[in-house]
This record gives structure tokens, sequence and C-alpha cells, in this order.
């Protein structure tokens, strides 16, 4: 669906995309993660034809990224939602919603049709007829996710999509999106909101300036991050330790109640560890296994940068 090949982008010496090589499938929601400045915003505008790119190849559906032929394929496949949400604020939500349906030349059937049931499943229906001056911020967010889909594109490209909404209207957008992936939609989200990225992206790319890790979320937090077991008992003898070295478990360490080792499958690993510690007579109180959140690969990522 879209696919890019050393995808670069220079501002004069600046470099804001650097050798940017992905695939995203038909129906994924891929999470684009990575802080202010790292081109996530630019890899965007790139993928919309919005601006040029300096080198490399993308395509979207097999159209090409910079072919003059093809930019009007592309921006006809895709709904953008940018980051500033650019509504005309004198014209009602109705209003708004007709206008761009109008610019995709929908049929006034299509366009009737579509508000209908994009504000409805957004929860404006009721307010369709109020100017969207007078909306709030999550109500607006959600007027500019209607307006992205007025054409019923293939593709919705999301920029920032919950920034600055309260919880209930982020939970509304979120499942929104999941929504629309049922609906064999492709969601290419670019987010800060990392607890977001983990609940509903299929895989995520984090990104400064060059493509850093790509994978599923619970996959790239094994790899990176890598998980540590933590058992804490009673009290460590030295019985405990000694039958704990001949399971050969990898980077234990010890104090006088806890005990830790780095595991790559807990569900297999830890359980002769345990029989092991009871048999050394000593009393377990907690089994936790840390380091498999996504925060914590994302942070050694982008820190290792700095």
């Amino acid at each position: 669906m879209i696919d890019t090949e050393g995808l670069t982008k220079k501002f004069g010496d600046l470099t804001a995309v650097d050798d940017l090589t992905l695939h995203i499938d038909d129906g994924e929601i891929f999470g684009f993660l990575g802080p202010n400045g790292a081109g996530k915003t630019t890899t965007i505008r790139m993928l919309c034809c919005l601006i040029s790119k300096t080198s490399g190849t993308a395509t979207i559906s097999g159209y090409e990224i910079g072919n003059k032929a093809d930019s009007l394929k592309i921006r006809k496949l895709i709904g953008l939602v940018p980051d500033n949400v650019g509504l005309s604020e004198h014209l009602t939500a109705y209003d708004n919603l007709d206008f761009f349906g109008k610019i995709y030349d929908c049929t006034a059937g299509q366009r009737k049709d579509n508000i209908k049931r994009l504000l409805e499943m957004l929860g404006l229906w009721e307010k369709r007829n109020v100017l969207a001056g007078a909306y709030s911020k999550g109500m607006k967010q959600k007027l500019v996710i209607a307006r992205a889909l007025i054409h019923d594109p293939q593709i919705l490209i999301l920029d920032e999509p919950t920034a600055n909404l309260d919880p209930e209207a982020s939970k509304t957008v979120r499942e929104f999106i999941l929504q629309l992936k049922s609906e064999k939609k492709t969601i290419f989200l670019n987010t800060h909101n990392l607890d977001e990225a983990q609940r509903i992206c299929d895989r995520v790319g984090i990104m400064n300036t060059q493509l850093k890790a790509i994978g599923k979320p619970q996959d790239l937090a094994k790899t990176v991050n890598g998980r540590r077991t933590v058992i804490t008992i009673e009290q460590v003898s030295n019985a405990v330790i000694a039958a704990l070295k001949k399971l050969s478990l990898k980077n234990l360490t010890a104090d006088s109640n806890t005990l830790t080792f780095n595991v790559a499958d807990p569900d297999k690993e830890n359980w002769p560890a345990v029989e092991a510690i009871v048999q050394a007579g000593g009393h377990i109180r907690t089994v936790n296994v840390v380091g498999s959140d996504l925060e914590g690969t994302y942070l050694k990522l982008v820190r290792s940068e700095a």
C-alpha cells in the first residue's frame, strides 16, 4: 500500500528525513513515533504530495510520489488530518464537509450519505448546523477527521489526532480509528502518545531523522530493551544463589531479598528458577517481569541520538 525506499528530504544543509525505507500493508494501523523535529510531519507532507522529495522513491498503491501525473490520484486515495485543523469557522459543520465533498467531486447523494454517517459515528450529528467556530477543540478535531474521510479514501493519514484532547474525546477518536480498521482502511498515525500507539497500532516505527526501529510494539520492546525477571524472597541465601547458577541465567544479580536476571521467554524460563529457589529453601514473595514496555524502547532509541 505505502512503500518508500531511501526517501530523503533536505532543507538546505538540514536533512529532515534521511534514507527512509518502510512498507505499510493494506488495512494496517501504522504508528510513526519520534520527538519534535524527527521528520515525521515532513514524511507525511511528502507522502501527501504537499512538498517534493530530495531523493529516494515512494509509492502509494503503485502511484509514484513526485510524478505529476500520479499526484492527483494519490491525493484522492488519501485523507489527511493535519496538525493544524484549518476549518472554515464561519461555516457550519455540515457545510464544511459539504464544501470539501464538492472539491473531491462527490455527488450530492454521496455527500449527504457520507456526512450523516461520519457525523453520527463521531457523535456530532446533533451539532451539524452549529458554526465550526463555536465547536470545542475536541469537536473540531472530530470534524477534521470527518472532513478527511468525506471522499471515502482508502488511506487515512493522521498527524497527532488526539493532541490536546480530553480523555473522553481521545477515546472517541481511538475507537473511530479502530472502526476504520475494521472497514479495511489503512491508517498512518503520527503520534507522541506511546500508550495510544501500543494499544491500537499493528506496527510502529521510531523515527529520529532516520528510522531507528520498526515492528510490532511488543516485539520492539523485547528486541531493544530485553526483559528482566525480578523475584523477591524473604532472604537470599548462598544455597539459593548456588541453585540459580546451575541454570545458567543471564546477568543474574542478587541483594538481600531480590533476585534479577534477563529472560527471552518468561513463560519458559521463570518456572525452573522458581522451582530451584523453592527447593533451595527460599520463600518467594513476588515474581515480576519488567522492561517490556514501548516507552522504555522509545526513550532508549531516542536518547541514544542525544
